[in-house]
């Protein structure tokens, strides 16, 4: 048995949970006169901001503005966005490309300009991007930042388990404040408690819920699980994207086809026929449709006539054209013996991004006191019903900056967090079953593919609910038993988000943005947001 260390818990001034855009956003700006601490459940730059492909919605151009922006935006969303976020966003966006040139993104540029190319749902070029591998430059930038910083710790391999609340301090308090979390050290495979005045979550999305994505192995939905079970409210858990092209390859798995490769020219190819199909589904539009609608176009096609994937082809482009725009995802394509300058791409939807989650307001102070949210893991009313192209990267920034202005002028009414208690394992062993992980994991995520995917039924979405329940007793009984591991937090968050997924799919009784059903296809006239109250 392992020996059991109790570490007195670890206080900061501000804990931040995830090292991506968001959360680095936030620390460097609180750390101007705070102390900060970074915790990463990964590396530094495992997250899904260094994944983004794509880049950053910005109005720079003279021909568009900010009301074009606002309008797409809420039409992609399907008219479930909340337009005064919205407007906020997209009126912040200029403000923080200048940010990030000051922190030395190296975005392209033509004749001196920031170049901006288009995607999906765009109506205007307005992708402000660092060729076809925007957030590694991103990522990149914000680390070498966040290092130089005094003020910001970066502690990697913690994997964050639950909110510390009142009801973990030693003098019990029910109020629901939040004064840090509990982390495991992945190496040393002890837990620690981490204390604060304020904390932030930025952790991301629930990706790997399902089958197949195109999220980071570590997107489990862990700040939507903690801060749900912590009391927090959660919102639209069924808005769940599928990005319409991710590479069908039997080696390469969860690569993604940028957006952008349409926004140049791509064309979507059923490979039976050798014919471009977006017209049968969105004549106006093409390939330039939302995702939601080339998603279903693509799901529709495969099982129309038996495919296992259609080509998105841009060979018709000049090569240097092709090769220059889209480096990255050309080198990659050629080592798996793809040439995407001479033929087509063999393409398939995944889950994409969670635009769902723990319900923040403009502020990004979350329910409950002394949390604050941002990204991914939130639902600001940015996204609505379907989050648009390049959006997602700038909310992290506006979100992040937004989180660290209101502690910081809330500052003086945060109190000091009270003794918490350490984390108990007196009554657990180290587990000799971590086949149970893995079996549930990998039930979980086909369940959710095959019956809460693009297209759902009320019949499908009760089977996953059967199945989540039948999991639910199993999988407390094995947290409760035996030591925490990575693997162990990661299944139980999983289980959460879905169970969230699939209570608000079967809430909702119409067809709205990425949320289909065929019992239910038509649109209510009112748009109205699912929460969901622990």
């Amino acid at each position: 048995m392992t020996e059991v260390r109790h570490e007195a818990p670890m206080r900061h001034d501000v804990i931040v949970v995830g090292s991506g855009a968001a959360g680095l956003t936030t620390a460097l700006a609180l750390a101007t006169t705070r102390k900060v601490l970074v915790l990463a459940k990964g590396g530094l730059d495992t997250g899904s901001t260094a994944w983004a492909q794509g880049g950053i919605a910005a109005v720079l151009d003279a021909g568009d503005t900010f009301e074009d922006h606002v309008r797409d935006t809420m039409i992609a969303g399907a008219g479930l966005n909340d337009e005064e976020v919205v407007r906020h966003v997209i009126e912040s966006a200029p403000a923080a490309i200048d940010r990030l040139c000051d922190l030395g993104v190296p975005f392209n540029r033509e004749s001196g300009n920031l170049h901006l190319t288009r995607e999906g749902g765009h109506s205007h070029r307005r992708i402000v991007h660092v060729n076809d591998a925007t957030g590694w430059a991103v990522q990149e930038a914000l680390i070498r930042a966040a290092q130089a910083n005094p003020n910001i710790t970066l502690l990697p391999g913690r994997a964050c388990i639950d909110l510390i609340t009142g009801r973990h301090a030693e003098k019990y308090s029910g109020s629901g404040r939040v004064w840090g979390v509990y982390a495991l050290d992945q190496d040393s495979g002890q837990v620690e408690a981490h204390v604060a005045r304020a904390t932030v979550l930025a952790t991301g999305g629930a990706g790997r819920v399902y089958q197949f994505s195109t999220a980071p192995r570590g997107a489990t939905g862990d700040g939507i699980a903690m801060a749900w079970r912590a009391g927090a409210r959660v919102s639209n858990m069924e808005m769940m994207q599928f990005h319409p092209t991710c590479l069908y390859h039997l080696e390469t798995k969860n690569f993604l086809i940028t957006e952008a490769v349409r926004g140049e020219g791509g064309h979507l190819i059923n490979p039976r026929t050798g014919k471009r199909f977006m017209a049968f589904y969105d004549a106006d539009r093409m390939e330039l449709a939302p995702r939601d609608v080339v998603a279903r176009a693509i799901d529709s096609e495969i099982k129309r006539f038996g495919l296992d994937y259609v080509h998105l082809d841009i060979s018709h482009m000049p090569a240097d054209f092709v090769a220059a725009h889209f480096p990255m995802i050309h080198d990659k394509l050629l080592s798996l013996g793809i040439d995407m300058t001479t033929g087509p791409i063999p393409v398939v939807p995944a889950q994409h991004y969670t635009c769902g989650g723990v319900l923040v307001g403009v502020d990004a102070r979350t329910d409950l006191p002394g949390l604050w949210g941002a990204g991914e893991c939130t639902e600001s009313g940015l996204h609505g019903a379907n989050r648009l192209a390049s959006n997602s990267l700038l909310e992290c920034f506006v979100f992040g900056d937004a989180a660290a202005r209101d502690i910081l002028a809330c500052w003086d009414e945060l109190d000091q967090p009270p003794a918490v208690r350490a984390w108990d394992e007196s009554r657990v062993i180290d587990s000799d079953e971590e086949v149970v992980i893995k079996q549930n994991w990998t039930e979980i995520r086909r369940f959710m593919w095959n019956y809460v995917g693009i297209v759902r039924t009320t019949k499908r979405l009760e089977r996953a609910a059967h199945r989540i329940d039948l999991l639910r007793r199993e999988i407390g009984e094995y947290y409760g038993a035996f030591r925490v591991t990575t693997d162990l937090i990661e299944l139980r968050n999983l289980h959460q988000c879905a169970e969230l997924i699939v209570q608000s799919a079967l809430r909702r009784k119409e067809s709205r943005g990425l949320h289909y059903t065929l019992d239910h296809p038509q649109t209510d006239a009112v748009a109205r947001d699912t929460v969901l109250v622990p």
